[in-house]
């Protein structure tokens, strides 16, 4: 196997490898598009995470900016494995399944 994999964005490549369809790293799947950086709130059992990050939202009535959270369901590979409380960077791929449109590529 290539020591180098380019994904088309400038990340360090799991150490480990990983036999998952899924995985931007080592199957065929690309990514593309939006790319955010969360946190860790929840995991599942099928390889899915749950991420959140504040943004500012501007009230117009009270001229000032309240916070509010955007949350996202990830497909978490299993060579990169992320755990709660993990910052990890994410990017949107093709459908995984109805609600997974993001890949996690990298632990921060």
């Amino acid at each position: 196997m290539k020591d180098k994999i380019n994904i088309g964005i400038n990340v360090e490549v799991p150490k480990t490898s990983c036999t998952d369809k899924h995985c931007p790293f080592h199957s065929k799947l690309s990514v593309r598009g939006r790319t955010f950086t969360g946190t860790i709130v929840s995991r599942d059992l099928n390889k899915t995470a749950i991420i959140e990050w504040a943004r500012p939202f501007y009230l117009r009535k009270y001229e000032r900016y309240e916070k509010r959270k955007t949350r996202l369901k990830v497909h978490n590979p299993p060579c990169i494995n992320a755990t709660l409380n993990d910052n990890v960077q994410v990017m949107e791929c093709r459908p995984i399944s109805k609600t997974k449109k993001f890949v996690i590529i990298s632990r921060i």
